[in-house]
């Protein structure tokens, strides 16, 4: 969709759409390890100062945009909101509330899904995509990277779209042309934290189990990087792996599977707010909750008030609505023709929340993360 772009006095005929990252022009920089991996990494694809200049604008007061709009923004939305976590939904109130601060009109269309959707996704990718003129921006969260990554360059080539990518930060290699920007938090910069955090807390030689999600670029950085890092530098051994899709039922599920054949584990690790929620209630249904240590991933709303209640005792959080505020500070800049002040790749802010924490210093955490979408668990 075409829109009608006007600065003061200036009127001028533009498109959103901006022309993307091709193939010969990445990567910017090589970093170590490139050539082992089917991806690139932020620092190999970031120009110098992109990331920080984004990151500060959607840290400051918004700065509202100074065109006018023929008609408002139509903004598609693919992903998986019909799941447990909260992640989807507090960047969706995010954008729109730092659209609505930026005064820049817009109306969205949802297209959801659980994450083990993957051939909805796929439907829902060719919609927007044969429908293109109906939109402007479209967001791709996908179920996984790798089954999605056909769908999200299809998208990304159609020359009536600007394609934005929600919680991935790692732009495949192959794509021709990628997304216009990647928005995440780091998954293996979350995997460092906690492990840092649970090593110094729990010592060394725990005997431990892991939910994982789903076998993909996620799940090797939230689950196999923690792996790593509490081997090498707490010499931690893993007894069980169990695959739960990033589904509350797959946590639960592999949570009994672990208290039943594995009593010698002490500590849960999973990959997801719903495998989390899963396991707590496995552990509360047998008693075990308390003699568990067990952690989330996010610091959601449902993970902070199962901290509040004792029932879980870590997770690396993210300071959640960076990704929906970026994403209108980058909505802005395309409207503004800045678009190629832009990342390829934003990232936003991860910490680590645990039990030992004082309530007043959970929220001013949750204040912060949580400073567009509310503070507390979203009514599903």
């Amino acid at each position: 969709m075409k829109q009608i772009i006007k600065y003061g006095l200036l009127a001028a005929a533009m498109s959103v759409c901006a022309p993307a990252f091709a193939a010969d022009k990445l990567p910017l920089k090589e970093l170590e390890g490139i050539a082992d991996r089917d991806h690139w990494l932020p620092g190999e694809v970031n120009k110098d100062g992109a990331l920080e200049a984004l990151q500060n604008a959607t840290a400051e007061t918004a700065k509202p945009f100074t065109g006018s709009l023929e008609k408002p923004l139509q903004i598609a939305l693919i992903y998986p909101s019909a799941d447990t976590s909260d992640f989807w939904a507090r960047n969706y109130l995010a954008m729109t509330k730092r659209l609505e601060e930026l005064k820049i009109p817009f109306e969205t269309t949802e297209f959801a899904s659980r994450q083990i959707e993957h051939s909805l996704q796929g439907t829902y990718a060719s919609q927007v995509d044969q429908d293109a003129d109906q939109y402007d921006f479209v967001i791709f969260g996908p179920s996984e990277l790798a089954i999605q990554g056909d769908n999200i360059e299809k998208l990304a080539k159609n020359d009536d779209l600007t394609t934005f990518v929600w919680a991935f930060h790692t732009p495949l290699k192959y794509f021709e042309k990628q997304p216009a920007v990647w928005f995440d938090f780091s998954s293996a910069y979350g995997a460092l934290k906690i492990c840092d955090y649970m090593v110094e807390r729990l010592g060394k030689d725990v005997t431990y189990a892991m939910n994982r999600g789903i076998p993909g670029i996620t799940d090797n950085q939230r689950s196999g990087d923690f792996k790593d890092c509490v081997a090498e530098k707490g010499n931690w051994n893993v007894v069980y792996e169990h695959y739960g899709e990033y589904q509350r039922e797959g946590g639960f599920e592999g949570t009994q599977l672990i208290l039943q054949s594995y009593p010698e584990a002490t500590v849960i690790h999973n990959a997801n707010t719903a495998m989390s929620m899963g396991s707590v209630e496995a552990q509360k249904a047998v008693g075990k909750e308390k003699e568990i240590f067990s952690t989330g991933w996010g610091g959601t709303g449902l993970e902070l008030e199962a901290i509040r209640a004792g029932e879980l005792d870590a997770t690396p959080m993210r300071m959640g609505d960076d990704v929906g505020a970026a994403t209108a500070e980058a909505i802005k800049a395309h409207l503004e023709g800045r678009e190629g002040e832009l990342p390829l790749v934003f990232l936003g802010r991860i910490t680590v929340a645990h039990d030992k924490m004082s309530v007043e210093e959970i929220d001013n955490l949750e204040k912060e993360a949580f400073r567009f979408s509310g503070v507390g668990a979203l009514e599903r």
